[in-house]
This record gives structure tokens, sequence and C-alpha cells, in this order.
């Protein structure tokens, strides 16, 4: 199981319209021609013959692992999306906000959400579902808060800024 499906299993995750909106692309693209075109690739690929030792059958087959995999992720994030308008400006950090930090001293830039919204953009995510995103969602600007990390040491957060993530 990836961290992606873990993620969007049982709770709802936001997302802005426009991530609501390529996702659902991806997702129909993948159905439809992203999915037939492994099956040909495979059945292609059997049509060479001795099935051991074929490469390109491997290959299609692993490749229509991971496009059904991706299908399973876009459907579960979708059917339990909360789609919203950018997030109130308001200091607050919650899901769609960019935020600046002082993480364990060091000042970070990062979106607070799931993946997805960041799109193409180099920014790094924080989920709130992680032990820091669990610890920094619902603060404010000027708050310091800390969270235990996996290596069990405390890490403190301050909070520099939280502002609408607009894309």
């Amino acid at each position: 199981m990836s961290a992606h499906t873990t993620e969007v299993e049982g709770n709802s995750q936001w997302l802005s319209q426009e991530a609501y909106d390529r996702l659902s692309a991806e997702l129909d693209q993948l159905k439809g021609p992203g999915r037939q075109e492994v099956v040909d690739r495979i059945a292609s690929a059997r049509e060479e013959g001795d099935l051991k030792e074929n490469g390109g059958y491997h290959a299609a087959k692993e490749e229509q692992g991971k496009i059904e995999a991706r299908i399973a992720y876009l459907s579960k994030l979708l059917e339990n999306a909360n789609v919203g308008g950018t997030p109130p400006d308001d200091g607050v950090v919650e899901p769609g906000m960019l935020v600046k930090a002082r993480v364990a001293g060091r000042e970070m830039e990062f979106i607070f959400g799931n993946r997805e919204v960041a799109g193409d953009t180099d920014l790094s995510v924080y989920s709130d579902a992680s032990p820091m995103g669990e610890a920094i969602n619902g603060a404010k600007e000027g708050d310091k808060v800390s969270y235990t990390a996996p290596n069990g040491q405390d890490i403190e957060v301050e909070i520099l800024s939280a502002q609408p993530y607009t894309g």
C-alpha cells in the first residue's frame, strides 16, 4: 500500500477546483486510451511467443499494474474529495494553504494538504495526516507547535505565514 492510498482512505481530502478538474481528466485518459494502449501492448507481446523471457510482455504487465493502481487511487480521491474554492486568507493553517514555517530552525515553504493540489510545481507538500500536518493544522501565524518525528525526536515548528495556495 502506498502513502498516496493511505491519505485518502476513509477521509475527505481538500482539492481546488483546478486540481479536481485536472485529476478527473487524467482519470478519464487512464480509463480509456491509457488502459487500452497497455492492453494492446500486452496482446502484441503475447503474439511474440514464450512469455517467460519476453521483456516487452513483463514491462507492459508492470505498466498495467501501475495504471490500475493510479486509477484506483484517483477514483477514491475524487469520490471523497472536498472540492472547494480557495481557503480564507486568515493566516490559519488548513488544507489548501501555502505555509512558510521555521521547522527545527530551518525556514521552509510548502503546500499544506494533498500532494495532488501542487500539480507540476516544485513545492513540497505536507499532508494534514502526517505528524507535522496534524501538529500545524489550525495553527495561526506566529504560533509555535511541536510534534514527534518518526525517529522519536521532538521537532518545533513556528508558523511564519499561511496564505491560500492559488497554483
